[in-house]
């Protein structure tokens, strides 16, 4: 029945990870004429939407994904307890960036890992965005995107083993135990090869695009993202 509880757990947490929040908005906002897989970097997730769509859209997909980590570790906790919620927010990440609806081309999972982080491991979310946004902001940096989730990952594994460790209080989260330890490694993982997939691919790093203007001096670059192919 264990078992059974935390398939159960990883099963939601993965649907509810694949909900494409970034190709919802776009084409919300959009009325279809944008497909955010060919715009910007080509990553559906937050960074880029707000890149391409706007700052409003962009915190729409920000919102929207990192309610999905922190829903699938809900998810899980209700069904398989707080051993589930380790696995349903690892599992929603993979959702995010493996997403069967999608041939398993999703985004890179850092708004949803974050999601996982609150729930799961809420006194390390303040450090860890710190990490991402300071390192981010490090003038001369060529991939900063890269550079800046590096660090962060690495702040969020380190306290993770001193936390289990030390048995120290974790906020709201469950105990500090072995499985946070476990299931931090897949998410970091899981994100790490979609960096991976990017550089293959020669997409361009998120943070080291232009912003987007929408002023009257904008370029026509700028101003019309690539529409989607017709139907």
């Amino acid at each position: 029945m264990r078992v059974a509880r935390l398939l159960a757990a990883a099963v939601l947490g993965y649907f509810l990870g694949t909900v494409p929040s970034a190709d919802i908005v776009a084409r919300r906002v959009t009325n279809g004429r944008v497909d955010i897989r060919r715009a910007g970097s080509g990553n559906p997730g937050a960074v880029n939407a707000g890149r391409v769509l706007g700052a409003n859209p962009g915190r729409a997909v920000l919102i929207a994904d990192v309610a999905k980590g922190f829903l699938g570790c809900t998810a899980g906790k209700v069904v398989a307890g707080e051993l589930g919620a380790h696995v349903g927010g690892t599992a929603a990440v993979l959702g995010h960036c493996y997403p069967i609806w999608s041939d398993f081309d999703g985004g890179k999972g850092l708004a949803t890992s974050f999601g996982q982080c609150l729930h799961t491991f809420p006194v390390a979310a303040p450090v860890d965005l710190g990490l991402a946004v300071g390192v981010a902001r490090v003038p001369g940096l060529r991939r900063p995107g890269l550079v800046s989730t590096a660090a962060a990952s690495i702040g969020w594994l380190a306290m993770s083993l001193v936390w289990w460790r030390r048995q120290l209080p974790n906020s709201w989260g469950p105990r500090p135990s072995a499985a946070l330890v476990v299931a931090n490694c897949a998410t970091v993982a899981i994100v790490a090869s979609r960096f991976v997939t990017a550089h293959r691919r020669g997409q361009p790093d998120d943070l080291a695009l232009p912003e987007r203007d929408d002023g009257p001096h904008a370029s026509d670059h700028q101003k019309s993202p690539k529409l989607a192919p017709p139907m």
